[in-house]
């Protein structure tokens, strides 16, 4: 069985706001553990997403001020994982 598979980015959205949907009241406590682990990965998978482009942002950057903006950019939300994950 593979590790990794790929899924499209709105199917995995769609997803999420199913799981938001869900009153976890009703469900025994380890279901609700394992619903916010699953959570905190797919939030994790999301902010991965978003470094990726903004890094892409400083390769694709027309200028040093450009280039400079994308990194300060890139590094304040990869400075925002360590601190949510």
């Amino acid at each position: 069985m593979a590790d990794n598979i790929l899924i499209p980015l709105a199917l995995l959205k769609q997803i999420c706001e199913l799981l938001d949907c869900w009153n976890l009241s009703q469900y025994d406590i380890a279901v609700q553990e394992d619903y916010y682990a699953v959570r905190r990965e797919l939030d994790t998978k999301f902010h991965k997403i978003d470094l990726r482009a903004a890094y892409s942002k400083i390769l694709r950057a027309k200028d040093d001020d450009a280039r400079h903006s994308a990194r300060m950019d890139y590094l304040w939300q990869k400075n925002q994982i360590g601190k949510t994950c």
